[in-house]
């Protein structure tokens, strides 16, 4: 009897251990966010209305101040499939947004935006070197799908960097970059 309730204990604690495993790795990688898709649908930033009273939100001659386009790109798959376009636009008060358009990539754990300094490589070359260098995140990505905007801080001088990246910080891997160009 001795012998059977030893491995029973043993079947139970190996029962538990796989049990703690299985949890901490579902938690880690998160698979079933590759069936999940989350679709946002931001609209383009418009003109901030003036912070002084009595002030007008008008540029020089009478028109109105409208968001302008500084730099542009098309996101590259790298990691996983990933397809849109991207803006940095100047709006009115003169801060920054990055615009990510008909974004379209996969969903994962810990996704995040990152302007960087880094060369955009295709290719399995390219999926690890974003971090390598200077990059401000810009916060979460909101969803996988869709068009949305990301205010640039203030501390954060955009002609520093020269690509957008989405990249996933829990494996150190983008899923998708591009190239931002001046227009």
């Amino acid at each position: 009897m001795t012998g059977t309730r030893r491995r029973g204990r043993l079947w139970a604690g190996v029962s538990i251990a796989v049990t703690v495993v299985l949890a901490a790795g579902l938690y880690w990688l998160q698979p079933w966010k590759l069936w999940q898709d989350e679709t946002v649908r931001e609209a383009l930033p418009v003109a901030v209305a003036p912070s002084r009273p009595g002030a007008t939100a008008a540029v020089p001659g009478g028109a109105p101040a409208a968001p302008v386009t500084v730099a542009r790109g098309t996101l590259i798959s790298h990691e996983h499939s990933t397809t849109g376009e991207v803006e940095l636009i100047r709006l009115p008060d003169g801060s920054h947004t990055l615009r990510l358009t008909n974004l379209d990539t996969s969903n994962g754990p810990d996704l995040r935006v990152w302007l960087t300094d880094a060369p955009v490589k295709e290719g399995v070359a390219g999926w690890r070197v974003f971090d390598d260098g200077k990059y401000a995140s810009l916060g979460k990505l909101k969803g996988n799908k869709g068009d949305q905007n990301y205010p640039v801080p203030a501390d954060v001088k955009v002609a520093d960097f020269t690509s957008v990246t989405i990249w996933c910080d829990r494996f150190d891997v983008s899923f998708g970059a591009a190239t931002l160009a001046g227009v």
